[in-house]
């Protein structure tokens, strides 16, 4: 009785050794694909908690809009997003709670009108007022200081691809916290083209990448082809930010 229970222990392990090493593998395979495939490491592929990325950017995310003649002009309605400046920038920095990036043809009819005020909102939060710090309308883009406290958006540390996951939030259409989802089509000089639906009110909002990283603020719409613009990080370098050179990107 004895040898026939050892006989039946030894042809049970033979027949489960391979199982639960297939599994191992099959889970170690699983956890390194987990790794690998991270938005860390892959532009491609999409959040692995869209709702988080979401919520952060639609938090730093702002409307925007010139309020001239004691009114806000809400078909002018544009967006806006906060950003962190440069070391060598934080005593400008100092001078108002949050700096915020946008296009200047949201906020041009404040540059040529001095008694005009811009105004900002956060996503269902109070409007009030803010103040224009610089603007380059070639590229149009503009900076502008908040007097209430925005958290700001973590920069890209890399361009995006053709193909990479992105991101639009601002006020599509009057709506404030739009969010619309999409890719990148393509770069051109220091645009990025992308596939992400844009209407009217989105211009100034920022268009960010699989780990919420901003890429590009978004400028214009088109009427004619299946895609819309966003102007690069590059961009902000001719005179929104300090860069070490012409570009915020690396190119080789």
């Amino acid at each position: 009785m004895e040898n026939h229970g050892l006989r039946f222990l030894l042809i049970l392990s033979i027949i489960t050794a391979p199982l639960a090493a297939g599994a191992f593998i099959f889970s170690f395979d699983s956890s390194r694909h987990f790794s690998q495939f991270a938005p860390t490491f892959d532009g491609y592929v999409p959040p692995r908690d869209i709702g988080a990325i979401v919520d952060a950017t639609q938090g730093s995310t702002v409307a925007i809009s010139c309020d001239v003649k004691g009114e806000r002009d809400l078909g002018g309605l544009g967006s806006g997003w906060a950003i962190d400046l440069p070391e060598d920038e934080k005593k400008l920095d100092s001078e108002f709670k949050t700096l915020i990036v946008t296009n200047h043809h949201v906020i041009e009819d404040c540059v040529n009108d001095p008694r005009a005020k811009v105004q900002v909102a956060q996503f269902k939060g109070e409007w009030s007022a803010s103040y224009i710090i610089r603007f380059d309308k070639k590229n149009d883009l503009a900076l502008v200081g908040a007097a209430v406290k925005i958290p700001a958006l973590e920069l890209s540390e890399w361009a995006p691809l053709p193909g990479y996951w992105t991101m639009a939030v601002g006020t599509a259409d009057g709506y404030e916290g739009s969010v619309a989802i999409g890719t990148a089509l393509n770069l051109d000089n220091n645009e990025v083209l992308i596939t992400n639906n844009v209407s009217s009110g989105n211009s100034g909002g920022p268009l960010v990448d699989n780990e919420g990283n901003v890429v590009g603020t978004v400028t214009w719409s088109s009427t004619r082809e299946q895609y819309n613009g966003a102007m690069s990080l590059d961009a902000m370098c001719a005179v929104i930010i300090k860069c070490e050179g012409k570009d915020f990107w690396k190119w080789e």
